[in-house]
């Protein structure tokens, strides 16, 4: 026998290694797949328990607000009869006593919206476009963005603006010191002599 020439022993014997190995190497992947098939599970269980957390959620979430809309509506429907009394007294009383009905209607409501924690949204001094909404800018003395009036209060929870103030704000005046009526020109435009 010639170093090249391999006896048939030794051929089984690598045989059976290779074999030997195989086996190993199977059994790996068996153990390997049998652990991706036991991740992919619990991934599955785990996404169908968020799905179910999730839907769980909105449902709790829509009830609490469905309560507390159901609350506040309830005080309103109270304050809505207090509303229906002084009407219907308002053609036996006299104009004094309607009045009184109404601002006490007026007390309740605002005092329902302050007990919610329902604010007017303060309109003294400089606008702030976060909380204002200009409808009219007039020439004025004072110093230009200055609110002048209060066409409709506005109102705010916390930070959320429920509905903005909407005021009228101090413009630039007109050059010659006049004020500046018309805005569709600016000052000393148009004026032609002939």
């Amino acid at each position: 026998m010639t170093g090249g020439d391999v006896t048939e022993q030794e051929l089984k014997e690598r045989v059976d290694e290779l074999d030997a190995s195989l086996a190993a190497h199977l059994e790996k992947i068996v153990a390997v797949e049998a652990e991706r098939d036991e991740y992919l599970g619990d991934l599955k269980r785990v996404a169908a328990e968020f799905e179910n957390f999730r839907k769980r959620a909105a449902r709790e979430r829509d009830a609490i607000v469905q309560r507390a809309n159901g609350r506040l509506i309830g005080e309103c429907l109270d304050i809505l009869d207090d509303l229906e009394r002084a009407l219907a007294a308002g053609g036996e009383a006299d104009s004094s006593t309607l009045m009184e009905g109404v601002a006490l209607v007026e007390r309740r409501l605002r005092a329902l919206l302050e007990k919610e924690g329902v604010t007017e949204i303060e309109t003294e001094g400089t606008f702030d476009p976060h909380v204002h909404e200009v409808l009219l800018t007039q020439p004025s003395e004072d110093a230009e963005g200055t609110i002048l009036g209060v066409m409709q209060k506005g109102y705010a929870i916390g930070d959320v603006v429920l509905r903005p103030a909407r005021v009228a704000v101090a413009g630039p005046q007109a050059t010659d010191g006049a004020p500046n009526t018309d805005r569709s020109t600016p000052a000393g435009e148009g004026d032609t002599a002939q």
